[in-house]
C-alpha cells in the first residue's frame, strides 16, 4: 500500500487535470451516528455467502425543504433516515419519519416519487423478510405495500424505478439473486446462509426471477415480467437504464453478480427482448456496481461496471490491481465456480464505452481496474466538466483491507487513481480494521460450540486478529470496507462531498475543501416533468459551454451500489463563469432549451 500512496501522489503532482483539494472524514462532526450491523453469517458464524455484499443507502429531500437526506439501510437492527438541518449536520428522524422498523434484514433502498406528487417515495428490498414500499405523506411515511403488490419474499437486491412505458408513472424493477439461505433462522431472524452459497448460480433449482412492477396509478403495481418478456433468472444484483438505440425508451441493464449480465431492449414500451449479445458481447463475471456517464465527452453516454467476484477467485498479487492481463493469466483460477462457457465473461471491470452503434471495452487503457470494488458513483468532484469515478471496496472479514478508490477524469482519456492524493485514503486515524464479532467461548459460553471459538481457543491461520481473554470471551479483528456511495454537496458551499454506507461500522462523511481552493463554477439542474414523471427520470441534460463544449448528462437516480437516490444533476464548469444553454430531452420524447448564460440552481419544468 505504501507504494500506491507514494505514486498517486507523484501522479497527482504531475496531472493535467486538478488536484490540489482535498476530501476529510468529518462523521463525528456530522450528528450521523447510525452503525450498520451486521448479521452472524458475516461474523461470528461466517460463511461465503451473499449476506457480505452488504446494504445500500439513498439521498433525497424527504420533508421537501430544499436540503438532501440521507436514509440508511442495514442488515440487523434499525434502519435509520437523517434529516438535513444545514451546515454539513444531520438529525436522527428515523421514528417519526415512520422508519423505525427492525424486524427485516434490508439490502437496497430506491427513490421514485411513484403518485407524482413531488414528496419522493422509499421502496426496500430485504432477504426473505418481504419488500416494502413506503409512501411519502408529507416527511412521514406510510407502509403500503399490500395495497402496492410489490411485497416480493426472496432473496431480493437492488432495485430501480423507471418508467419503461413512458406513461408519465414510475415503474419498478427488483434484482432477485436466488436462493442462498436454508430455511432456519439465527439471531435477529436471518435466514441462514447455504455452506455452498457461491454455487447457487450453478443450481437452476435456485434461481429465483427478477421482476418488473407496472406502476397502474392509485398506489397499485401490477407485476408484467412474463408479460413484457423479461425474464430473466440470472444471479442478479442489481441494475441501470441506458437507451442503447437511441429510440427514447429506457432499457435495462441487468448485472448478475455470478455470471454474464443482461441488456434488455425496451421495444415499443410493451415488451423487452435480450440483446446483449448484440451489445455487450461479454461481461464481467462478477458485477456489482453500474454506473452511466459521458467519459470521452463525445455526447455520447458509457456505461463502467465494477466486477468484485473475479477479485475473489485469483491468485495474483493485490497490489498490482491495474491490467485484465493478470486475471486472464492466473495460475489458478475457480473454473468451476465460473461455470462451463466462459465465452462471455470478462474477469475484471469493464468500461464499455460508446462507439456509435457498439460498445468497446477499454477499462484497462482507461485505468479504470480496480481491486475488491462494489458500487460506483459518476460525479465531476473537481468541478471541471470531465465526470469522475468514487469506487467503494474491500472486502471485510476475513480478508485484508482493501482502499476506496477515486478515479479522476483526465479530460476524457484516461483515469486518474487519486484516493490516496485527494485524502479519502487513508482513512479516519488510519483506521483499517475494527472489532468486527465479540464471542462467549468460555466452558460455559453461550458461544462455546461455535466451529469460530475453536479457531480462536486453539490458534492458527483461520484465528489471525482473534485474542480470548482470561474468562474465554473472543475478540475477533476484521478489515473495514464500504459498500455504497452518494455523492452530493452536504455541506452548501458548492462542491460536491460523498458519504458512504460502510459494513458493520459508522459511514464516512467526506467533505470537500475543493470550494476554498479554486474559483469554482457549477450548476445544478433539478428537472420537474408534467407530460413525463414528475421526477424526470429517464430525462438527458446536456449543457453547453462557451466555446461548444457540451457537458451530457443522464438522470438515471442511480447513486452506486444498491442505491437510487433523488438527487440534482450537477455540472461542473471549469472557467466558463455560466452555461450558454441547457437542452433536455425529456421521457416523454419532447425537446426543451434553456437559453443562457445560466449558473447556480436551477429547477427546469417540462413545457407543454
Amino acid at each position: 500500500m505504501r507504494t500506491r500512496v507514494t505514486e498517486e501522489r507523484l501522479l497527482a503532482g504531475t496531472a493535467q487535470t486538478f488536484t490540489s483539494f482535498r476530501f476529510r472524514d468529518r462523521q463525528p462532526e456530522s450528528g450521523i451516528t447510525f452503525t450498520h450491523q451486521i448479521v452472524d453469517d458475516a461474523g461470528l458464524t461466517y460463511k461465503a455467502v451473499h449476506y457480505d455484499h452488504g446494504t445500500g443507502l439513498c439521498a433525497l429531500d424527504a420533508d421537501t425543504d430544499g436540503r438532501t437526506d440521507l436514509f440508511f439501510v442495514t442488515q440487523r437492527g434499525r434502519n435509520a433516515l437523517y434529516r438535513n438541518v444545514g451546515g454539513g449536520r444531520f438529525a436522527d428522524v428515523t421514528d417519526s419519519a415512520g422508519l423505525g422498523a427492525t424486524d427485516r434484514i434490508g439490502v437496497s433502498c430506491a427513490v421514485g416519487d411513484i403518485d407524482n406528487d413531488g414528496r419522493p417515495d422509499l421502496f426496500l428490498t430485504t432477504v426473505r423478510h418481504g419488500n416494502q414500499l413506503f409512501r411519502n405523506e408529507g416527511g412521514r411515511f406510510r407502509d403500503i405495500t399490500a395495497q402496492a403488490g410489490v411485497g416480493y419474499v426472496g432473496h431480493s437486491s437492488g432495485a430501480v424505478f423507471f418508467d419503461y412505458d413512458n406513461d408519465g408513472r414510475l415503474d419498478l424493477f427488483v434484482a432477485n439473486v436466488g436462493r442462498y439461505t436454508a430455511n432456519d433462522t439465527g439471531r435477529g431472524g436471518a435466514y441462514v446462509g447455504l455452506t455452498d452459497a457461491f454455487h447457487g448460480h450453478l443450481h437452476p433449482d435456485r434461481a429465483e426471477s427478477s421482476l418488473l412492477y407496472r406502476n397502474l396509478g392509485d398506489g397499485r403495481f401490477a407485476e408484467v415480467s412474463a408479460a413484457t418478456g423479461l425474464i430473466d433468472r440470472g444471479w442478479n444484483g442489481d441494475a441501470t437504464v441506458l437507451d442503447v438505440d437511441g429510440d427514447g425508451r429506457p432499457d435495462l441493464y441487468v448485472a448478475s453478480m455470478q455470471g454474464p449480465d443482461k441488456l434488455w431492449r425496451n421495444v415499443g414500451g410493451t415488451r423487452f427482448v435480450d440483446e446483449t449479445a448484440r451489445w455487450f458481447p461479454r461481461t464481467p463475471f462478477g458485477a456489482m456496481g453500474l454506473a452511466t456517464l459521458d467519459v470521452d465527452g463525445d455526447g455520447q453516454l458509457d456505461l463502467f461496471v465494477t466486477d468484485m467476484h473475479s477479485d475473489m477467485i485469483d491468485t495474483y498479487d493485490p497490489g498490482d490491481f491495474t491490467s485484465k492481463t493478470l486475471r486472464a493469466n492466473a495460475s489458478h483460477i475457480d473454473a468451476h465456480l465460473l461455470g462451463p462457457d466462459t465465452s462471455r465473461l470478462i474477469l475484471g471491470n469493464a468500461l464499455f464505452v460508446r462507439r456509435d452503434d457498439r460498445y468497446e471495452e477499454s477499462a484497462t487503457r482507461w485505468n479504470a481496474e480496480t481491486y475488491w470494488p462494489w458500487g460506483a458513483s459518476a460525479a465531476d468532484l473537481n468541478g471541471d466538466g470531465w465526470e469522475d469515478l468514487f469506487v467503494t471496496a474491500s472486502m471485510n472479514f476475513p480478508y485484508p483491507y482493501q482502499p476506496n478508490d477515486l478515479l479522476l477524469n483526465g479530460s476524457g482519456k484516461r483515469f486518474l487513481q487519486a484516493a490516496f492524493a485527494l485524502g479519502v485514503e487513508p482513512r479516519r486515524h488510519g483506521a483499517t480494521e475494527q472489532v468486527w464479532f465479540t464471542a462467549a467461548c468460555g466452558p460455559t459460553g453461550a458461544d462455546r460450540a461455535q466451529p469460530m471459538c475453536d479457531a480462536c481457543l486453539q490458534g492458527g491461520a483461520s484465528a489471525r486478529g482473534c485474542t480470548v481473554d482470561a474468562q474465554g470471551k473472543a475478540t475477533m479483528v476484521g478489515a473495514k470496507g464500504s459498500r455504497a456511495s452518494v455523492v452530493f454537496d452536504i455541506d452548501g458551499d458548492g462542491d460536491l462531498d460523498v458519504v458512504t454506507n460502510e459494513f458493520n461500522t459508522v459511514p464516512q462523511v467526506l467533505l470537500s475543501d475543493l470550494s476554498e481552493r479554486r474559483a469554482l463554477h457549477w450548476l445544478s439542474v433539478r428537472l420537474r416533468g408534467t407530460a413525463s414523471n414528475r421526477m424526470g427520470l429517464g430525462a438527458v441534460v446536456t449543457v453547453t459551454l462557451p466555446g461548444g463544449r457540451r457537458l451530457v448528462r443522464a438522470h438515471t437516480g442511480q447513486s452506486g451500489y444498491l442505491s437510487h437516490s433523488d438527487l440534482p444533476l450537477w455540472f461542473g464548469l471549469d472557467t466558463a463563469d455560466a452555461a450558454e444553454s441547457i437542452e433536455v430531452r425529456w421521457p416523454s420524447g419532447r425537446t426543451q432549451r434553456v437559453a443562457g448564460p445560466v449558473k447556480g440552481a436551477l429547477e427546469i419544468v417540462e413545457a407543454p
